[in-house]
């Protein structure tokens, strides 16, 4: 019975996405070109400021520039809402020359009289940064990214120069910066929509009916069934190619298969593994695939008992057979996980081994750890597909299975995606799945950002609570180094004491996979996991 609600509620949403979207597509008309994306879930909310979630980044991704952007498909830094940078001899100022005639986008409750400036550059910087901002708490206080990477410390100052040119003045070097501002959490909001809010009385506006400089426009959002955008006509880089651009919210894998076969989609992300030999032989469709910069893993919450104790990590790192998991759940899309990197990442260590799968040797060290009779525990487990884990739940079973034969009772727990979330981030859980795909091909990325003490701290990605000093200073010291070959020794040493503190359970690197109907013409997929339709045409 209990089992029958969540199948009951996915088929009232395909319902409601199925009447919503044959309406939505009559309206455009047959000449306009519209392209369908299946996308998962429902966003967090439209302020990319405090999500976490690539689900919520797909959306903000569409309406939101930042000042620089990874090219399309690649890592590389391009110029965006700045035209050009400069950087001083210390690596401490940068000196952004800001691009001229970026016009806002306007709805029924705001028309802009100005382009994009250095206003709204500070803005989207002292929102996040200064607690006295009058925008710091609206919508929430958690700026996780912002905090998660040290930023509050990092940033001495951020001056308007004049009109178009920003300097930001840091406290220590940053090596990776520049690729740190193309990240969601650094899109850009218009200050003057925000002072025009503050005035009506609903600051939270700008976030619940956002407008950006970005290539789409939201025009309509219907919780769990539909997003529709359209193309932002005077976007400063040029009309996209497509002119309506609509998320049908599907969180159910097999049925955003269906759409696709059927035409009813155009783009799906995280297919079922098992359906991928179906989607291969579609002639309709092309499945686009390459290695994924992600990793899914099994947090311990290292400030719980018994889990502040290394030893009893270690005994549930080696109760678990992680090669039986990602065979019988990853199937062909995974390969299992050693370090908190990928492999693609560069300074990943290939010297480390993985904890060997031993349960007598669990036993012994649970013992030792003063737990010769085991011990009752949580296991927390996404309710939803990601494109770390492709299911979580089973996962969840395998690992309870395992783990009751050497006396540890594991009891199954999930909530909600977006509460799972902030439930995990204030630390409720015992054990949890979570996972990560690179922003921003660094590997202070996953490192810092998921294991770095001011993210534990600041009930941001560090899950684990981790915040372990010989691992802090390694990483610590890797962001001030510029040379790259000794930035990869410092990460590299960073991930033999990983290994050895065993924070997580690394569970696998999931192969990155869109299954893309023929008709769409330069769809690129993204190494950080984004679905960007910027420069996608359609037949």
């Amino acid at each position: 019975m209990i089992q029958s609600k969540p199948r009951l509620r996915l088929r009232k949403t395909a319902l409601l996405a199925a009447i919503a979207l044959p309406a939505l597509m009559a309206f455009n008309g047959a000449s306009a070109k519209t392209l369908v994306y299946c996308s998962e879930g429902s966003p967090e909310n439209f302020y990319p400021g405090i999500n976490t979630t690539g689900t919520s980044f797909d959306v903000t991704e569409q309406i939101y520039d930042n000042l620089v952007n990874f090219e399309r498909g690649g890592t590389k830094v391009v110029p965006a809402l700045a035209e050009k940078w400069t950087i001083s001899k210390d690596g401490l100022e940068y000196t952004f020359s800001l691009r001229h005639g970026v016009k806002w986008q306007s709805n029924k409750n705001f028309t802009p009289s100005r382009d994009f400036n250095a206003d709204d550059v500070l803005f989207m910087f002292e929102r996040q940064w200064k607690e006295n901002d009058p925008f710091f708490k609206v919508t929430s206080s958690n700026h996780s990214y912002f905090g998660d990477m040290g930023m509050p410390a990092l940033l001495k100052s951020v001056e308007k120069v004049d009109e178009y040119t920003v300097k930001i003045t840091l406290n220590t070097p940053e090596a990776p910066f520049i690729a740190n501002l193309a990240m969601q959490f650094a899109g850009i909001q218009s200050k003057e929509y925000a002072i025009a809010m503050l005035k009506a009385g609903t600051p939270e506006k700008i976030d619940q009916d956002p407008l950006g400089t970005g290539p789409f426009q939201l025009v309509q959002y219907q919780k769990d069934a539909v997003i529709r955008f359209k193309a932002f006509s005077q976007y400063w880089a040029g009309k996209a190619k497509i002119d309506d651009l609509i998320f049908s919210i599907t969180p159910d894998a097999s049925v955003r298969w269906a759409k696709l076969q059927k035409g009813e989609c155009h783009v799906m992300p995280y297919p079922n593994p098992a359906d991928l030999d179906t989607m291969r032989k579609d002639s309709h469709v092309v499945v686009q695939e390459q290695p994924g910069l992600n990793i899914g893993y099994l947090a311990y919450n290292t400030t719980k008992k018994p889990f502040d104790d290394v030893r009893v990590r270690k005994a549930i790192n080696m109760a678990i057979d992680k090669k039986a998991i990602v065979s019988a759940v990853y199937l062909s899309t995974g390969i299992a996980a050693t370090n908190p990197i990928p492999p693609g990442q560069w300074s990943y260590n290939k010297a480390i081994k993985d904890d060997a799968f031993n349960p007598t040797e669990a036993k012994k060290l649970l013992a030792a750890a003063g737990l010769p009779n085991g011990f009752s525990t949580d296991l927390w487990a996404m309710p939803v597909q990601r494109p770390y884990n492709p299911n979580a739940k089973r996962i969840a079973e395998l690992m309870q299975a395992d783990l009751v034969k050497i006396g540890v009772k594991a009891e199954i727990k999930s909530f909600e995606w977006g509460e799972y979330r902030k439930r995990m981030q204030n630390g409720e859980h015992q054990m949890g799945m979570m996972g990560w795909t690179g922003d921003n091909g660094d590997p202070d990325n996953f490192l810092n950002t998921l294991l770095g003490c001011a993210s534990a701290k600041s009930n941001g990605s560090n899950v684990a609570k981790f915040c372990y000093k010989p691992f802090e200073d390694l990483v610590l010291k890797a962001k001030q180094v510029t040379n790259p070959a000794e930035r990869t020794k410092l990460y590299e040493k960073a991930q033999v004491v990983f290994k050895e503190q065993a924070p997580w359970f690394t569970i696998a690197h999931a192969v990155q996979i869109a299954p893309v109907r023929k008709e769409v013409i330069d769809y690129k997929l993204s190494p950080f996991g984004k679905h960007t339709f910027y420069g996608v045409d359609i037949k």
